[in-house]
């Protein structure tokens, strides 16, 4: 059955399969490249305080087999005086502890990264299902691991057993030495084993750690409808996403009409679009438009500019063409920049005019190219349109059919 849902999971994990993964606990990890690291961070600093080391084991031999006979007729003094050796010998050996630590971490941490879940810790009684358990053993794994276990003895196991016969004459010879010099060849022959066996673990942790980087990739494989309910879960259902599609185009309206009441000019269609411009020549290069939209959206644009007594300027055209050719919050193009100039320069004669009493000024004849006002010359006046003038229903100049 497991290898059959291995054949169907055909699809390679998605980021959120990865990291949900990951925040179980379930990432790629090697233990024997993490017991080389151990093997290997003993020998280095074996090698780095081997006379510390040596010194110590010497104050620590000499120190429990030194016994004063008074002390011998005292029942509570091995207690004391094996927990003195245990306290010199965590003392003597903390720097060591330390690096074994720190390779311990190293080890762990290099194939999947560091990863805390508190999910790992979670009883799983399934794991006690004895059927389950004999399907592990025959499983891929678990005859990779019985491979494993064979190599890491053969290739440990002979490369220790080879170095012991090369100094078996040392090794009987230590009996013989001095304390100092017998704990001397003795740390060095140790220091010299754990290199050999963190060098045979190294040659098996090569073999193993991409066997559990593709082994992890395809444990985590999943089935097309996997993809698929998680997109959805993801992306949400088509119902939810045009749910949240229009209450953020709401968001955005409402956005946009509070900027109506700061514009100079709303030009209009005069029903169907209207298009709010504000231009500060001390901050733009060009007018902005900070308000735009047809039908409900136009009237309600122009109701706001109407309340804020901002100006209504009809233009056809004009109008559409801004529509169709600027976005939100983007300076007009160039081809708009005269016929926009002249509906400002009108506002604000106007208001002038309102001010002081005086005649109103003649309404001007605006020419805008009738291509700008179609659906999609957004797209056509940024490739470059040749400018071609003309009149709409408000009175100006129809372009030639």
């Amino acid at each position: 059955m497991a290898e059959r849902d291995f054949q169907e999971r055909t699809e390679q994990a998605t980021p959120k399969r990865r990291e949900d993964s990951r925040r179980k606990g379930q990432v790629a990890r090697s233990r024997e490249l993490n017991i080389a690291s151990v093997l290997l961070g003993g020998a280095v600093i074996l090698a780095a305080a081997k006379p510390h080391f040596g010194s110590a084991m010497e104050n620590l031999v000499r120190s429990g087999l030194t016994i004063e006979r008074s002390q011998l007729e005292q029942p509570q003094f091995m207690l004391t005086a094996l927990g003195e050796a245990g306290l010199d010998a965590l003392g003597a050996f903390a720097p060591l502890l330390l690096v074994l630590g720190l390779a311990a971490i190293i080890g762990a941490v290099a194939v999947g990264g560091w990863v805390f879940s508190a999910e790992a810790f979670t009883p799983k009684f399934n794991r006690l299902d004895p059927i389950q358990g004999i399907k592990r053993i025959f499983s891929v794994r678990g005859l990779v691991e019985v491979a494993k276990a064979l190599a890491k003895a053969f290739v440990i196991g002979g490369l220790a057993l080879a170095y012991l016969l090369f100094v078996e004459d040392s090794v009987i010879a230590l009996g013989t030495m001095p304390l100092a010099t017998a704990l001397g060849d003795a740390g060095a022959m140790i220091m010299i084993t754990l290199v050999v066996c963190s060098f045979g673990m190294l040659v098996v942790a090569l073999a193993d750690v991409p066997f559990q980087l593709w082994s992890h990739n395809r444990e985590l494989r999943m089935t097309r409808q996997e993809v698929r309910e998680e997109f959805k879960e993801t992306e949400g259902r088509p119902e939810i996403r045009s749910r949240i599609r229009s209450m953020q185009q709401q968001l955005a309206n409402r956005r946009m009409l509070r900027e109506v009441p700061k514009a100079d000019v709303v030009v209009t269609n005069p029903t169907h679009f209207a298009v709010a411009l504000r231009y500060d020549d001390s901050r733009m290069r060009a007018p902005v438009v900070v308000a735009k939209g047809v039908d409900h959206m136009a009237a309600r644009i122009r109701e706001i500019a109407a309340t804020n007594r901002v100006a209504l300027f009809e233009a056809p055209l004009l109008a559409r063409a801004l529509y169709w050719t600027t976005n939100l919050n983007q300076e007009i193009p160039a081809p708009l920049y005269v016929a926009v100039a002249q509906v400002l320069t009108y506002v604000l004669r106007v208001r002038a005019a309102m001010q002081t009493g005086t005649a109103w000024p003649d309404r001007p004849v605006v020419q805008v190219d009738t291509r700008l006002a179609e659906p999609g010359s957004g797209r056509r006046q940024h490739a470059g349109v040749a400018p071609r003038t003309g009149t709409g229903a408000d009175g100006n100049r129809q372009a030639p059919n």
